[in-house]
């Protein structure tokens, strides 16, 4: 138990308004394909939607942070520097914490794999 406490994950998500892969499935009974409740509406394009990126820890919870861009490494690395790394401090003042994170492509990548200068300081 102890050394799960040392452990912080952190984790995007995107959350849409509208569902935009074009699958919809409704149940219904034979005559009922017009009926209200058995169709759905269409909106073009996403129809709206959130990407936010948080971690959190037994310790406490991370900031949630709105990611404006597509997560990529070099957005990946700046939430590193600018949002993980005084969490990290502030959860585990004495370094002993454990950062766990999904295997995403963004968090493979050659420059998020390489030490990064800003957390060096």
């Amino acid at each position: 138990m102890d050394e799960w406490k040392r452990v912080a994950w952190w984790d995007e998500a995107r959350f849409l308004i509208h569902h935009v892969d074009g699958r919809v499935r409704v149940s219904r009974l034979p005559g009922e394909q017009l009926l209200p409740s058995c169709t759905a509406g269409h909106t073009q394009a996403s129809g709206g939607g959130i990407m936010l990126w948080g971690t959190f820890s037994w310790a406490a919870l991370g900031s949630v942070v709105v990611v404006e861009q597509t997560m990529k490494a070099a957005n990946y690395m700046n939430i590193i520097a600018d949002e993980l790394q005084p969490y990290m401090a502030f959860v585990f003042p004495t370094g002993n914490g454990i950062f766990q994170q999904d295997n995403a492509p963004c968090h493979k990548a050659p420059i998020s794999k390489a030490p990064c200068p800003r957390l060096l300081e």
